[in-house]
C-alpha cells in the first residue's frame, strides 16, 4: 500500500504505520526477553508451530508446572474464603523465582492439607463423642424412669397381695421355683441417633422387619446437632430398640445403616452410666481445645499466604503467559537460537530494540538478540492509540467491525457527530444537566471504581462515562435551542419577539401573535410553547433540520472515502466511485437542502414536496408559486440529468477499466499501475493461485459493482429517511416531558392539597428519571449508534480488518480480572 507522505500525522485518522518483525533470539536470553516484551507490549507474536498441538511443544512441561501452582493458589483462596478472609492489599515484594516458588507452593499446600486432615478427624471425633454423650443422657433419663416406674408397679402390686394369699400362691411359687432359670429370656437393646425426617420410616421399617417384635422408645434432641459423616447441622432424635434374638439384632443392625443412623454402645449400670458421662465430658473439652489451637495456626498460615498471593498470582500468570509466548516460537536446535515473528508498531522500534539489548545484559548473554524487518504482503493489523476519553468512542466503532489497515477512522468524527446527534433528539437543557450530574459523579469516583468489580450494566455506564458526559453537554445545547427545560420554556437570551394584541390576550390562540420586538436571538422563541401552531412550526423546523444533518454526514462519508482512495493510490475509487456518488447525492437530497435554506432565509411558502416530487414528474413544467429563485426549473432539469447519468457511471466503467488492468498486467506491460491500484485489488480479486498470477473473474467483479451501485442509489433515499429518526426522537421526547409536566405534576398542583403535591412529585421524579433519563437516553444512544453505523460507515468504511494484539502483561492481568 503506498502512503502519501503529505498527510498529516494523527492518532485516531489513521491507524499506526506497522512492520513485520524477525526476532532471533538466543536461548538462554529468551525467558528474560519475552518477559521484558511483555512489560512493553509493543509485538504481536505469530505462532510458528501451527502444526503442533499443545502437548507436542516444547514448553508444555512448564506450562504444566504453571496449571499446577495456579491450581495450588486457588485451593489457598478458596480455604481463604472459607475461613473469611481476603488477600492483602499490602505490597510486600517478593523476590521468588518460578522453581523456589514452586517448592514452597507445595510445602505450604502439604502443610495446609495436613491441617485440614487432622481438624477434619478431631471434629469427626468431636461430633462422634458429642452424639455419644446425648445418647447417653437420653437413654440414661429413660432407663431410670423406666426403673422407676416399675419399682412402683411392684410396690403396688406387693401392697395389693401382701395380705391373705390366694389359692393360687403356692402353686405359682412352686411352677418359679422348679423353672430353669437359663429359659428365662434376655432383651437386648440398640441405642444411638437417627436423622427427625426419617425417624418415622424408620420406626415402620422397624416394626415390619420384625413383624412387631421390638420395642422403639425416640426422644427429640432440641437443638440441630453436626453428623460426623457429612459434616452439616441435621436434627435428629435419640432412639432406644429392644429385641430379642440374634436374627432380629441383625435386621435392626442393617436398617440403622441404611437410615444412617449412628449407633453407641450403653448400659445399663448407672455406675458405669456416669463414668462413660464423665470421660466423654472430658475428651469433648480436650478435642474443643485442640480443634481451636489448630483453627489458631490454619488462620495464621493463610494470614501468611494472604499477605503474597496476589504477587504470587500475577507472577505464575505471568509466567504461564511467557512460556505460552515461547511455545510460538521456532526452535533453531542448532545454532542454539529461538526465532521469533511478529507485528509491532514503526514508532515502537527503538523501544523494542532497546528491551532487547536490556535483556542480552540482565541475562549476561554473550550474544544479542538479532532484530530485523521482514517484507510482506500480508494485510498487518489495526493498531488505534487511544485514551481514556477516546478509547470509548473507538469502541463504539469496532463494534460495528475494525478498521482495515490505514483506512480513515470514523472514531474521530464519532467524538463530536456521535454526542450530536444523541442531544439533537435529547434536547433539554434540564435533562441534560441531570445527566451530566450523574457523569460526573462517575468520574470524581474513577480511581475507585476503576478497581472494582461492578455490574454488568453500571460497569458499562462507567465504561462509557466520557461518551455520556459529551452527550449531556450537546443536551444543553440542543436544549437551549429548543428552549426546553422539563418541557418548560424560560427567556434566557432576552424577552421574547412577540406580544399579545391586547391586555386580556383573548385572540391569542385564535388570531395570534404580533411582532413586537427583534428576533429571539438563539433558539426557538418562548412563545411558540402552548401556542396552537406550536406542533406545526416544531415539526417542520425539526424535520427539516433532520435532513439537512442527515445530508450533511452522508456527504463527509462520501469524502472520507475520497481520501481513502487517495492515500491508497487508488484512481479508479476517486473517478468512479467518490465523482458519482457525490454528483448523484447532491444532485437530489443536496437540492433538497439547498431549497430548505432558501426558504428558510427568504421566508417563502413554496411546497417542497410538489418540487422534489414533480421534478421527477414534469421536470419541463412552470413551477408556479414554488419557485424560489431564478433558473430554478433549468437547474433542476440539469441536476435530474446529472443524477441519471451518475447511475451508470458508478456501474460499468470500473468493473471493464480492472478487467483492462488485470489483461495488461498479464502480459508485463504495466506494472505501475498494478502497483498503484494494489488496494483496490486486494479487494476484487481472487487469491494468488499456484501459477504465480492472480485470477480475475470478470462477471463476479461486474456483478458486485452492480450491487454497490443499488445499495447506493435505494440508501441514499432510505439514508435521508432514516435520518429523519432525529425529528421524530426529538418530538417524542419533548411531548413526554410535557405530558408528565402538565398531567403530573401541575395537576398535583392544582388540587391545593399537601399530600397529593407530594405524591405528584414522587411520581414526576420517578417517571422522568425512569422514562427520559434511562429509557429515552438508551433509545436516542440506540438510534445515533444506528445512524453511524449504517447511513455513515457504509459510504467509506470496509471495517474488515483485525485488532492488534500485542503480548502484553497489562492486558493480561486486566483481561482475565474482567473475565473473573
Amino acid at each position: 500500500m503506498a502512503e502519501g507522505s503529505f498527510w498529516p500525522a494523527m492518532d485516531l485518522l489513521r491507524s499506526e504505520p506497522m512492520q513485520l518483525v524477525q526476532l532471533i533470539v538466543p536461548t538462554e536470553s529468551a525467558h528474560r526477553t519475552i518477559s521484558y516484551l511483555g512489560d512493553l507490549g509493543l509485538f504481536q507474536f505469530k505462532d510458528l508451530n501451527p502444526e503442533k498441538s499443545p502437548f507436542q511443544r516444547t514448553y508444555a512441561g512448564q506450562i504444566k508446572r504453571c496449571a499446577e501452582m495456579a491450581r495450588k493458589l486457588r485451593f489457598f483462596k478458596d480455604q481463604m474464603k472459607k475461613a473469611g478472609l481476603s488477600p492483602s492489599t499490602r505490597n510486600i515484594s517478593t523476590d521468588d523465582d518460578l522453581d523456589n516458588l514452586e517448592v514452597k507452593l507445595g510445602e505450604l499446600e502439604s502443610e495446609l492439607m495436613e491441617i485440614n486432615a487432622n481438624d477434619e478427624k478431631l471434629r469427626h471425633t468431636y461430633s462422634e463423642l458429642l452424639e455419644y454423650k446425648l445418647v447417653l443422657q437420653k437413654a440414661g433419663e429413660f432407663f431410670n424412669s423406666a426403673q422407676s416406674t416399675a419399682a412402683a408397679h411392684q410396690r403396688e402390686f406387693e401392697a395389693q397381695n401382701g395380705g391373705e394369699g390366694s389359692m393360687d400362691s403356692p402353686l405359682l411359687l412352686e411352677q418359679e421355683m422348679t423353672t430353669d432359670p437359663s429359659k428365662h429370656v434376655k432383651l437386648g437393646f440398640v441405642s444411638g441417633l437417627v436423622p427427625r425426617d426419617k425417624a418415622m420410616a424408620f420406626e415402620r421399617i422397624l416394626f415390619r422387619a420384625t413383624r412387631g417384635n421390638v420395642f422403639l422408645k425416640q426422644s427429640v434432641v432440641e437443638n440441630p446437632v453436626i453428623d460426623p459423616g457429612s459434616g452439616e447441622q441435621v436434627e435428629k432424635n435419640v432412639f432406644i430398640v429392644f429385641y430379642s434374638g440374634e436374627r432380629a439384632k441383625n435386621k435392626i443392625l442393617k436398617i440403622c445403616e441404611a437410615y444412617g443412623a449412628n449407633r453407641y454402645p450403653f448400659t445399663e449400670d448407672l455406675g458405669k452410666q456416669f463414668q462413660m458421662i464423665t470421660e466423654v465430658s472430658g475428651r469433648l473439652a480436650e478435642l474443643k481445645t485442640t480443634i481451636d489451637v489448630g483453627k489458631a495456626h490454619q488462620s495464621n498460615l493463610l494470614q501468611r499466604i494472604g499477605f503474597q498471593i496476589e504477587q504470587w498470582t500475577v507472577l505464575v500468570k505471568k509466567e504461564k503467559s511467557v512460556y505460552h509466548t515461547l511455545n510460538m516460537l521456532s526452535i533453531d536446535v542448532t545454532k542454539k537460537c529461538l526465532v521469533a515473528e511478529g507485528w509491532c508498531p514503526v514508532y515502537g522500534t527503538h523501544q523494542i530494540q532497546d528491551t532487547l539489548q536490556r535483556a542480552r545484559l540482565d541475562s549476561s548473554s554473550q550474544v544479542g538478540a538479532i532484530f530485523q524487518v521482514l517484507q510482506t504482503k500480508e494485510l498487518p493489523p489495526t493498531y488505534f492509540r487511544t485514551n481514556k476519553f477516546t478509547s470509548a468512542y473507538q469502541e463504539i466503532v469496532d463494534a460495528y467491525g475494525v478498521a482495515k489497515y490505514r483506512e480513515a477512522n470514523p472514531g474521530v468524527f464519532t467524538i463530536v457527530t456521535f454526542p450530536f446527534l444523541f442531544a439533537v433528539m435529547f434536547g433539554d437543557w434540564g435533562h441534560g444537566i441531570c445527566l451530566m450530574l450523574a457523569t460526573l459523579y462517575l468520574i470524581a469516583m474513577e480511581k475507585k471504581y476503576s478497581t472494582q468489580k461492578l455490574g454488568d450494566i453500571l460497569e458499562m455506564t462507567f465504561g462509557g462515562r466520557y461518551v455520556i458526559l459529551m452527550m449531556s453537554i450537546f443536551s444543553i445545547y440542543t436544549g437551549f435551542i429548543y428552549n426546553e427545560f422539563f418541557s418548560v420554556p424560560f427567556e434566557l437570551f432576552g424577552p421574547s419577539a412577540y406580544s399579545c394584541r391586547d391586555l386580556s390576550c383573548k385572540d391569542a390562540y385564535t388570531s395570534g401573535l404580533v411582532k413586537v420586538r427583534d428576533t429571539y436571538p438563539f433558539g426557538v422563541d418562548p412563545k411558540w410553547h402552548g401556542t396552537r401552531s406550536e406542533l406545526p412550526f416544531l415539526n417542520s423546523m425539526k424535520m427539516k433540520m433532520s435532513i439537512l444533518l442527515g445530508v450533511a454526514q452522508m456527504n463527509l462519508g462520501i469524502i472520507l472515502s475520497y481520501f481513502n482512495a487517495k492515500f491508497f493510490s487508488n484512481n479508479l475509487n476517486v473517478r468512479y466511485q467518490f465523482v458519482p456518488q457525490m454528483i448523484f447525492l447532491n444532485s437530489l437530497f443536496g437540492y433538497l437542502s439547498l431549497l430548505i435554506i432558501v426558504k428558510w432565509s427568504t421566508g417563502s411558502q413554496a411546497d417542497l414536496y410538489h418540487v422534489m416530487i414533480y421534478m421527477f414528474l414534469s421536470p419541463a413544467e412552470d413551477l408556479g408559486d414554488n419557485q424560489l429563485f431564478f433558473g430554478q426549473k433549468y437547474l433542476q432539469m440539469l441536476l435530474l440529468v446529472l443524477a441519471l447519468v451518475a447511475v451508470p457511471w458508478m456501474l460499468f466503467p470500473k468493473p471493464f477499466l480492472l478487467k483492462k488492468q488485470h489483461e495488461e498486467r498479464l502480459q508485463g506491460q504495466s506494472y505501475t499501475l498494478l502497483d498503484n491500484a494494489e488496494g483496490n485489488l486486494e479487494v476484487e480479486s481472487e487469491p494468488p493461485t499456484p501459477h504465480g498470477h492472480e485470477e480475475f473473474e470478470f462477471s463476479e467483479v461486474f456483478v458486485h459493482q452492480l450491487i454497490h451501485t443499488i445499495e447506493f442509489v435505494l440508501g441514499s433515499v432510505s439514508n435521508t429517511a432514516s435520518y429523519l429518526r432525529l425529528w421524530a426522537l426529538s418530538l417524542a421526547h419533548s411531548e413526554l416531558s410535557s405530558v408528565f409536566y402538565d398531567k403530573v405534576l401541575l395537576l398535583a398542583w392544582g388540587f391545593n392539597n399537601t399530600v397529593i403535591l407530594i405524591i405528584g412529585i414522587v411520581v414526576f421524579v420517578c417517571a422522568t428519571v425512569g422514562v427520559l433519563l434511562i429509557m429515552e437516553t438508551l433509545s436516542a444512544f440506540l438510534h445515533a449508534l444506528r445512524l453511524h453505523w449504517v447511513e455513515f460507515q457504509n459510504k467509506f468504511y470496509e471495517g474488515d480488518g483485525y485488532k492488534f494484539s500485542p503480548f502484553s502483561f497489562t492486558l493480561l492481568l486486566s483481561e482475565e480480572d474482567e473475565a473473573a
